[in-house]
């Protein structure tokens, strides 16, 4: 059984600061790609940021992009997001998700298993 656990949110001024991460378990982290995705009120889970098995290939939303970074340690089945110059519309809650390959997906169909979220505020 797959258990994907956030840990890292929370609230933030405008500028500043965030790292996210997700502990795997249940199936061989390295194997898989790895994604994170968001959810503002009101609006559609969207994508974020993915990495592939290896870690050697990674995407980004254009929203996020040079702000975001998407990294990964297969040794302790984790991947993290860290956030940078953040904006209030980052306000979302955000949702760390397991491939069903090992190649990147920018959609939520590509991801076999997800974790409970967690809220990042943006505000000052």
């Amino acid at each position: 059984q797959v258990q994907l656990v956030e840990s890292g949110g929370g609230l933030v001024q405008p500028g500043g600061s965030l790292r996210l991460s997700c502990a795997a378990s249940g199936r061989t982290f390295s194997t898989y790609a790895m994604g994170w995705f968001r959810q503002a009120p009101g609006k559609e889970r969207e994508f974020v940021a993915a990495i592939n098995w290896s870690g050697r290939s990674t995407s980004y939303a254009d929203s996020v992009k040079g702000r975001f970074t998407i990294s990964r340690d297969n040794a302790k089945n984790t991947v993290s997001l860290q956030m940078n110059s953040m904006k209030p519309e980052d306000t979302a809650v955000y949702y760390c998700a397991e491939g069903a390959a090992g190649y990147i997906g920018t959609m939520p169909y590509q991801y076999d298993y997800w974790g409970q979220g967690t809220q990042v505020t943006v505000s000052s």
